[in-house]
């Protein structure tokens, strides 16, 4: 039957029906990364589009920069990312908003220098090839360390590359070290040594973290997607604060990590202990302020080393405990 047989009403009711199942077919795009953590479970089991009520389209990134310039973009409306390229994004005024903190990073990320690199000291580190995915916690760690050590960078030759051009990279003997996170940690960590972790980092005045973020806007429309996220990911972190002795690597929760993020799975567990998982005690700690000033803190930090070019006077706009509370 053509149009202009439908009656007028019914052709209303007809295009107003097709605009509902379109918005709900619609796929809420997140943009994850290859961390270990334990939220990896709840993604693999679809446990978060049960949450929500709604198809979920998982796309993987290399790095949070990537993440970044896709949620910039439009193209992704939640993601997960460290506290450095937050740090440059808000300082860009992009329209985010930190609504959880799914991992504090200790030695989840590190340093490690290939054997036969005749790299002991950090000293010894001039002159060598080191990777790391710019504008990244491990990028920031690394510019972290150099300055502790009272190494000039320039005398360092750092490049860009993203942990699966680093795994590559450290198969065919291009680099002498990297500053990574998992899986290519696990697998450069086999024919290296770790001179530094992001922990060790942090303790010399430049933590690292990792969050989820949502794009303003989206978070302003859908509040409770975001309350659900939330409250799926605070039940995953404390299934394995309950049961880590219990995550082998022949554990399905642990197999299923190792799935979606390319690690082995007789890494995970280790990699796992290398991060701190914040219950909900602690997030409302550290959504209520601690993540705003370690953001301004990064930011600073990023100017003082020129990659970026200001710093803003607060950064708590780009950050929520709303969520957590809903």
């Amino acid at each position: 039957m053509s149009a202009s047989l439908i009656p007028h009403r019914l052709l209303a009711v007809l295009v107003w029906s097709c605009l509902a199942l379109s918005a709900q077919a619609a796929d809420i795009v997140i943009g994850y990364q290859t961390g270990i953590d334990p939220t990896k479970v709840p993604q693999a089991d679809g446990t978060y589009e049960k949450a929500i009520g709604q198809k979920l389209d998982w796309r993987r990134f290399n790095s949070g920069a990537e993440v970044i310039t896709a949620m910039a973009s439009g193209a992704v409306q939640l993601g997960n990312l460290g506290s450095s390229p937050l740090a440059a994004a808000a300082t860009r005024g992009l329209p985010l908003v930190t609504f959880l903190v799914s991992a504090q990073i200790n030695s989840a990320e590190a340093l490690v220098v290939r054997h036969g690199s005749n790299i002991n000291t950090p000293q010894d580190l001039v002159g060598k090839t080191i990777a790391t995915p710019f504008v990244s916690t491990s990028h920031y760690s690394l510019l972290g360390a150099l300055k502790h050590w009272k190494l000039d960078a320039t005398r360092v030759k750092v490049i860009n590359l993203n942990p699966t051009e680093i795994a590559a990279a450290w198969k065919r003997g291009d680099i002498d070290g990297a500053f990574v996170w998992s899986p290519a940690l696990g697998e450069i960590k086999r024919s290296g040594k770790v001179l530094t972790t992001a922990a060790e980092v942090g303790a010399w005045g430049a933590p690292t973290f990792e969050v989820w973020v949502a794009r303003k806007d989206f978070a302003e429309k859908h509040p409770e997607v975001l309350a659900r996220f939330v409250r799926v990911s605070l039940e995953a972190f404390a299934d394995y604060a309950s049961h880590k002795e219990s995550w082998t690597a022949d554990s399905a929760p642990v197999r299923k990590i190792a799935r979606l993020t390319g690690a082995k799975p007789e890494d995970v567990p280790e990699l796992l202990t290398g991060a701190t998982f914040p219950d909900a005690r602690a997030q409302e700690r550290l959504l209520g302020g601690e993540t705003a000033r370690a953001i301004a803190a990064t930011a600073l930090f990023l100017k003082e080393q020129g990659k970026t070019d200001t710093v803003r006077p607060d950064y708590s706009p780009y950050v929520s405990a709303k969520y957590l509370k809903e």
